[in-house]
Parts: structure tokens; sequence; C-alpha cells
């Protein structure tokens, strides 16, 4: 059954990065070519120790954002300087995986990012040695899926982008081919 929908970024994946990232790194099958595994978008909301109302809405804006419903996370431990218990809500997350990664990714290069205020490119030191790469956003409203006048509170958010590469350099080189705009 062949897929007539697929992402466009994805199409663009297999016709332009795969040829050359093989060209690049000297692979010899296409099945070598570092690819993307999952995009883990992840919020913390420090703040709902106080407000538990902020999880509430950091659950409708990440659905908003990503298209899937996120998990909340909960504190594994207590830390009483926090006002902190075990188990109290502080967080949302969400693991996209296939068209909604490819989407996701799409939305945040192309619209996302350039709406960043002072926006020089990201950081290339994002990333931890074996090929994964993780952004720091630090407002959700550059999304054009959230209207700012229903937000409450600036939220920011981490997202690692999770591939099959085994260096960094691979990683860099497969997340620059799909339109990340790292800064030099």
């Amino acid at each position: 059954m062949a897929d007539t929908a697929a992402p466009r970024l994805h199409a663009k994946y297999k016709a332009d990065s795969v040829p050359a990232l093989m060209k690049k790194f000297g692979y010899t099958n296409p099945m070598q070519v570092p690819r993307l595994k999952t995009i883990v978008v992840n919020m913390g909301v420090g703040e709902a120790v106080a407000n538990p109302k902020l999880i509430d809405s950091a659950v409708v804006e990440m659905t908003a954002i990503t298209g899937q419903k996120p998990v909340v996370t909960k504190a594994k431990k207590a830390i009483a300087t926090f006002k902190l218990r075990e188990g109290m809500p502080i967080g949302v997350k969400v693991t996209l995986r296939r068209e909604r990664m490819w989407e996701f990714l799409d939305r945040l290069v192309t619209l996302g990012l350039p709406r960043v205020r002072d926006f020089r490119g990201t950081n290339p030191r994002g990333f931890d040695g074996s090929g994964n790469y993780t952004l720091g956003l630090k407002e959700q409203i550059i999304f054009p899926e959230i209207e700012f006048d229903k937000v409450d509170k600036i939220k920011g958010m981490n997202i690692t982008f999770v591939t099959t590469a085994e260096t960094d350099e691979e990683a860099k080189e497969l997340l620059g081919s799909l339109g990340m705009p790292f800064r030099s």
C-alpha cells in the first residue's frame, strides 16, 4: 500500500537528505543513513506547586502545539524548600513519532523558530554526544496554534530530537538537511 499523504518534510528527507548524507559520510546502504526516531516535547511547570490550574492550561496548549494529548509528569522526590511533595504534577510531555513528528518539525522550522524574538539560529552545542539534540524555547507563543489572548502564563519548553546517528556531526548534518537553522 503506497502512502500518498506522506508529510512534506519526510518526502524531503527521502529525496534530498538520504542521498546527500550517503555521499558526505560514504554510506553504502540507505539504511545506514541516520534518521529521526522521535521528538520529545517537555514543558516544565514548576509554578504548578502553588497553582495546580497551570497544569490544565499546559495540557491544552501542548495538545494544540503537537496535536497529541500530553502525559502529566509528576515529582519523583519531595523537596521541602520548594514545597514539593512526591507525586505532585510538575509538567507535561509528549513523545511524537511518524507523521505527527514530521508535521511538528515542519511547523517548528518554518513557522515557530522564525517568530522567536532576536533569532540568530539554534545553538549548535545542544548535542549530547550520541547524536541527540535538545533545543530550549523560552515561550510557547511562537507557535501559531496558541492564541496569545488566552495564555495565562508564558511557559518555556525543551524539544529533544532523538536520532539514530552515532555521532553529533552526523546528527547535525541530518537536522541541518531538514531545515534546522544552526548558528554558525
